[in-house]
């Protein structure tokens, strides 16, 4: 059985962090690993604080998992610190870990600061070992120092984030007027992921930054190239939302 390494905070609500990568990549039949960075006190509107575990224990879940299993990918979230981000940075490049995908979790949608502001700085230093990085338009917008309005922005905040290290860039594009488009870019072209806007409340919507992520990683774990994964991924979430607004 494949196996991804899940990196994130721990969500009480159940609906983001590593409990969300955890059921998803349970659903993509593939075994997860998981290893918390930060606590938080949240329900699915708000996050009302927060506790980032330290650097070094950090790296002995990372250190006690590896000694164990191999993973085929590994998805990161919220890091929280900038000790946690500089300690993680080192624990990669250490255990030649592949097929990273880095979901940049700089804010909750409520405004609560879920990395600090050190943190997002040294977490350029990640760049260059992710297979994918994963920013919405408000996250790009600070990675790249564009201002996101449009397609066209969207597009070079992607080649400035390129240009950092990774092998592909996808910008979430649902924080832009209109019909929501990802943009994918791999340094020699786009490729455009369109769909329709999902009106839904909040709490329905809380996590699904974490879901795409972790699908993403579940599919380059089973050799899945890159804009296959996303696709499918996508594909995936579409279906995570339909039933949450069904249920929930």
């Amino acid at each position: 059985m494949k196996k991804v390494l899940a990196i994130a905070g721990f969500d009480p609500s159940g609906w983001a962090g590593v409990q969300a990568d955890l059921r998803t990549l349970e659903d993509f039949s593939v075994m997860g690993l998981s290893v918390v960075t930060s606590l938080t006190a949240q329900n699915r509107r708000a996050v009302k604080a927060t506790l980032h575990i330290p650097p070094a224990f950090v790296r002995k879940q990372i250190t006690a998992l590896l000694e164990e299993f191999e993973p085929d990918a590994v998805k990161i979230g919220m890091l929280g610190s900038a000790g946690n981000v500089a300690m993680l940075v080192r624990a990669l490049r250490g255990a030649k870990l592949r097929n990273i995908v880095l979901d940049p979790v700089f804010r909750s949608t409520s405004g609560m600061p879920l990395l600090e502001k050190r943190g997002i700085k040294a977490l350029e230093a990640m760049f260059p070992l992710a297979a994918v990085v994963t920013p919405n338009v408000p996250e790009a917008s600070i990675i790249s120092g564009v201002e996101i309005k449009s397609v066209k922005d969207a597009e070079e905040a992607a080649r400035r984030i390129y240009s950092l290290g990774p092998a592909h860039v996808l910008v979430k594009g649902g924080h832009l007027k209109g019909a929501p488009a990802d943009i994918l870019y791999d340094g020699s072209g786009f490729e455009y992921y369109g769909g329709k806007r999902i009106m839904a409340r909040r709490e329905v919507l809380h996590g699904t930054g974490c879901v795409l992520s972790s699908a993403i990683a579940a599919g380059l774990a089973a050799g899945e190239p890159v804009k296959k994964a996303v696709r499918d991924a996508r594909a995936y979430l579409a279906e995570v939302l339909e039933d949450r607004m069904r249920r929930f």
